[in-house]
């Protein structure tokens, strides 16, 4: 590893501070270096604070060591106002020569234009270092930018022997039938946190009553999103209790004022519903969704191959009955134990 990697690296582990806080922001992290000593170092905490490189110039305490140092930063710095001023400007104004870079911003507004400003400015710029990583650190970001989409992330518990759930009548309704262990569920909370929105169906929502929200992990509750075409789930549910951002998405027109923090969003669901809801979502700049349940809404996930993740839990249990997990059609990534739980990884 030659010193810039080494630099970058660093910067990536900063950045992933700001994890499940930064949206609609990517994350990023920036050091700041003289004779190979960091003599800053700062990262983006949340969407409208100062970005990484101003916490990294703002964290050397003698700001006449600038001109002589080199800044690193996981992404490309911007150039443009924002709800913060340019990144690009503030380098140039505080004197630093040398900058080098992971990778290039593919949004739009910022995309090349950092790294122009710098160089039209004297500096001396470096790109590209560690790209690979450092692209896989704001995947949901490159993705929300690039195909106009959140990133996807399935996410389901099955039995040993394939299956999601029990079958229901009346009577076994309003709370789930828990197939993983307490820890893979304290893990999936910890998901939850990372992720800006989470979706179920309208079954999901019926059978389990879900809050969809942390309880087993200290984060932000994602967007609570579910798909009810006739609007069959009770307003006494969890999902109606106004305590978290709800979308529904229905073919029933309504008022969107009745409920505070529920909005309605109507859907074609006999066309093109998963595309439809990935368009929604992009509008309202949701950059990253697990999706939950039920078997299927996954399914229907997976069979229009829109998803990028998807997480497996294996419970040790058998129900030797009940309702199908779904299928995906390609080998996991990765088997991890958790307990006497197998999570098998999946990426598209």
């Amino acid at each position: 590893m030659n010193i810039h990697e080494k630099y970058i690296k660093r910067c990536i582990e900063l950045a992933k501070n700001g994890l499940g806080k930064t949206y609609p922001n990517p994350m990023v992290g920036s050091v700041i270096v003289l004779n190979d000593s960091i003599i800053g170092e700062g990262w983006h905490q949340k969407a409208g604070e100062p970005h990484a490189e101003v916490n990294a110039i703002n964290s050397v305490k003698d700001k006449t060591l600038l001109s002589k140092a080199t800044i690193y930063v996981s992404l490309e710095p911007c150039s443009h106002y924002g709800k913060t001023p340019p990144c690009a400007n503030l380098i140039v104004e505080k004197g630093i020569k040398n900058v080098v870079i992971g990778s290039i911003d593919t949004n739009s507004v910022v995309s090349g234009r950092g790294v122009k400003h710098l160089i039209a400015n004297g500096c001396n710029v470096i790109v590209g270092v560690l790209e690979d990583k450092c692209k896989e650190l704001n995947k949901r970001f490159f993705t929300f930018h690039s195909k106009k989409r959140p990133y996807i992330i399935l996410k389901w518990a099955e039995t040993s022997d394939g299956y999601i759930d029990k079958l229901r009548d009346e009577n076994t309704k309003n709370s789930p039938n828990w197939i993983s262990n307490s820890f893979s569920q304290q893990y999936v909370h910890k998901m939850r946190s990372d992720e800006q929105a989470i979706l179920v169906g309208t079954t999901t929502a019926l059978n389990d009553n879900p809050s969809l929200n942390l309880r087993s992990w200290v984060g932000i509750n994602p967007i609570r999103i579910v798909l009810d075409r006739t609007l069959k789930i009770p307003e006494n549910y969890n999902l109606y209790d106004e305590s978290v951002q709800t979308i529904v998405f229905t073919e029933k027109q309504i008022n969107n004022s009745i409920n505070k923090n529920v909005y309605f969003e109507i859907v074609n669901f006999n066309e093109n519903l998963i595309e439809q809801i990935c368009t929604i979502l992009f509008n309202y700049e949701i950059q990253s969704i697990i999706i939950e349940g039920g078997s299927k809404t996954l399914q229907s996930f997976i069979n229009k191959n829109l998803w990028d993740e998807a997480f497996v839990f294996e419970g040790g249990i058998a129900f030797k009955t009940g309702l199908k997990a779904p299928k995906i059609i390609k080998a996991p990534i990765s088997i991890q134990k958790i307990s006497t739980d197998a999570l098998k990884i999946y990426k598209n």
